[in-house]
């Protein structure tokens, strides 16, 4: 039994009469905890009532901090009287008394002392009502005053293919309560929510339209690949001397992280961790923080990159998505707990490690593992160009989209401009001595890079130093040797699949190679387009002589047998080309060099081709697998390696990508994308064009060039 007046200190039972105190006390049995256990956990199904006596406790509900329990009050009263799960957890701080009121205990009360047991329900709809003013008015200081949804009975148009739904549902219901577990066979992992993505965890409050998002769609399986970032940082921080380790770009089913040569050291206890995190189905929170809160935060952590980032922000206000008391900038949606992270296995890499995301994943990315097994051997934005271009950026201070938007603010952006593009020019140079050094041996320079890599001004720049060399090259174009429209080879679908390799008359560009090689003088080949027909000797007459090279640019460079035995390894220089630089928005994303070619053929198409952005965002999943079929895998392949990217060319693509993925409609199946890029670019600095030389890379997207294309 517990002395009476040990409940003077609650709330709800110091308006008892000491007669009622007494019976209640008789009552109630104590309970110690000591500190760091749970005294309710969330979810849990039990229907006790307990006040704090003694001690400190917290109040936390999906991993997020709600603050303490107060001295003598009561919680749990939710679960006692509806039978509900328990919707929060209780964690004693320090160690805890508590006064426990059992809920058979209660029911013996109700039918023994019916006022009573009113009165004690009456106090507790009053605290609960106290509770939920006090949230409303803070929520209403946090959102402008806005206390309540502005429609009653929100409808919602429910889209899951060709199933469509028209239904009311109670403000505030969340996204998940509306939509299936899964779609055609695949998970819904988010939504959209008016065409913008969104956690399934957020609720309903006005008139929608919502679409759910699978791992069937890059968008979804971006979704997963977020969560499991965080839970890979999550795991990380709990074993010493992981810590610093830092998430960089994506590569089939998996993601590279940055770190030490001996990080594969760290792998059994991370994925112990990991495990742990999933096993538990722990909670993903989304929280707002202040800017001044977030930078504190990771200023105590040493994540220097999340500091930076938040230095340009015009916000006054950050989300973030937390787990296990980890935090990162949430670029978009999360799944709610990591429950569904099965599978996740930590590998080694020359840059440290790769997560691998396991069978999840790799069910709708076809090839994704060998994709996996090629970035163990040959990693895809890895060579000794990038590597160089990094410490040169580091040595000035870049080592972070933050860290590049802090520069821009303090005016280098000239400076900038032209030690990035000196990079290149230098580059370029060193790769025409060392083919000119070679030629006596090399015959042909075959050049291979994925859409918007930048390969016809690099090819423009490239001639220009192998002329100074002494060295001519003679452009023998593959598009001329596609053979009869009929003859092509189909896909899955049916339709013409042009990027095979078969798609090519291979036995009639080889004999050509080779009688070229030979000093003979050919005929090419010419394609029509328009009729689909090819003529094997319609095109321009070639003779190779002393000092020329030919130059054969196209998405089968790389792979040997586009020109078979038709010309000796030695006679062949291979060039790989893309943009490569993954500089981090924190230790969780990066840029991803991929989204930089995709903002490149944007801008590029609409503004010198007049072709809308949506037609672009649809095609590019098409682009991305063809790419990902016929030149990755084939990368290893490259004698050099060369590193299109200009570390402030998101700032100047900017200022025309903004305004071009304005012109997505909101109710376009595009505009998610769009919508998606545009907050990209929203953290960069913008930066006019006025230094962007006219030989730049750059200017073959936003116009301008010097070259004629």
């Amino acid at each position: 039994m517990i002395a009476v007046d040990k409940l003077f200190v609650s709330p709800l039972l110091r308006s008892l009469s000491d007669a009622d105190q007494a019976q209640v006390a008789e009552l109630l049995d104590v309970v110690a905890v000591e500190a760091g256990v749970a005294v309710v956990r969330q979810e849990d199904v039990d229907r006790d009532l307990y006040f704090l006596l003694a001690g400190e406790a917290r109040v936390s509900r999906h991993g997020h901090d709600a603050g303490p329990v107060l001295l003598g009050a009561a919680f749990g009263e939710i679960s006692l009287l509806t039978g509900r799960r328990r919707s929060a957890t209780v964690t004693a701080v320090t160690p805890v008394v508590a006064a426990r009121l059992r809920h058979a205990d209660y029911l013996r009360l109700r039918e023994r002392a019916p006022a009573l047991a009113l009165v004690l329900v009456e106090g507790m709809a009053g605290v609960l009502a106290d509770q939920v003013i006090a949230r409303t008015d803070s929520a209403a200081l946090f959102f402008d005053g806005r206390t309540e949804p502005r429609s009653a009975h929100p409808r919602v148009r429910l889209c899951c293919g060709d199933d469509v739904r028209h239904l009311e549902c109670i403000p505030g219901t969340t996204v998940d309560a509306l939509l299936p577990p899964t779609v055609d066979g695949a998970d819904v992992v988010a939504a959209l929510l008016g065409q913008r993505p969104v956690a399934l965890a957020t609720p309903v409050v006005a008139n929608a339209t919502i679409t759910p998002i699978t791992l069937a769609s890059w968008d979804g399986r971006e979704v997963w690949r977020r969560t499991a970032g965080l839970a890979f940082l999550a795991a990380a921080r709990h074993v010493r001397g992981a810590q610093h380790l830092a998430l960089a770009h994506s590569v089939g089913v998996g993601r590279v992280v940055r770190g030490p040569r001996d990080a594969a050291a760290f792998i059994p206890a991370i994925e112990a961790e990991l495990k742990k995190l999933v096993d538990a189905d722990a909670p993903v929170s989304r929280e707002q923080w202040t800017v001044d809160e977030a930078r504190a935060h990771f200023g105590a952590l040493g994540w220097s990159d999340a500091v930076a980032m938040l230095t340009t922000t015009r916000n006054p206000s950050v989300v973030l998505h937390g787990l296990d008391g980890t935090y990162a900038h949430a670029m978009g949606p999360a799944l709610p707990t990591v429950g569904t992270l099965r599978g996740l296995r930590v590998v080694p890499h020359p840059q440290g490690l790769v997560l691998d995301y396991g069978g999840a994943i790799a069910a709708h990315v076809p090839g994704g593992h060998e994709a996996l097994a090629h970035e163990q051997a040959a990693p895809r934005f890895s060579s000794p160009m990038q590597e160089e271009h990094e410490r040169w950026l580091a040595a000035a201070g870049i080592d972070s989209i933050g860290a590049f938007n802090a520069q821009c603010v303090t005016g280098k952006v000239r400076e900038l401009t032209r030690v990035s593009e000196g990079f290149h020019e230098k580059y370029i140079g060193k790769i025409a001595d060392r083919i000119a050094a070679a030629a006596e041996n090399i015959r042909i320079i075959a050049i291979a890079g994925p859409s918007s890599s930048g390969k016809t001004t690099f090819i423009k720049r490239l001639t220009v130093q192998l002329e100074v060399n002494g060295v001519h090259p003679v452009n023998l174009s593959l598009d001329d040797y596609y053979c009869d429209r009929e003859r092509c080879p189909k896909d899955e679908h049916g339709e013409y699949d042009f990027e095979a390799l078969e798609a090519l008359d291979l036995a009639l560009l080889q004999a050509h190679v080779r009688a070229l090689l030979a000093g003979d003088a050919v005929t090419t080949a010419h394609f029509d387009f328009k009729t689909g027909r090819s003529s094997a000797q319609g095109g321009q007459r070639l003779r190779l002589a002393p000092r020329e090279v030919l130059l054969i640019e196209g998405i089968h460079g790389l792979n040997p047998a586009l020109l078979g035995d038709a010309a000796a390894p030695a006679q062949v220089f291979r060039i790989f080309v893309q943009p490569s630089l993954c500089l981090p928005f924190d230790r969780l994303t990066a840029l991803s060099p991929s989204d930089v070619r995709f903002l490149r053929r944007i801008v590029r198409d609409r503004h010198a081709r007049g072709s809308r952005p949506e037609e672009n965002i649809q095609r590019w999943p098409s682009v991305r697998r063809g790419e990902g079929k016929h030149i990755f895998p084939h990368q290893a392949n490259a004698d050099v390696s060369f590193d299109t990217s200009l570390a402030y060319e998101l700032s100047v693509l900017k200022v025309y990508g903004e305004r071009y993925l304005l012109e997505v409609p909101p109710e376009h199946p595009a505009f998610a994308t769009a919508y998606r890029l545009r907050h990209l670019l929203d953290r960069f600095v913008a930066i006019y064009p006025d230094h962007v030389p006219p030989t730049s890379i750059l200017r073959e997207f936003i116009g301008g060039s010097g070259f004629e294309y």
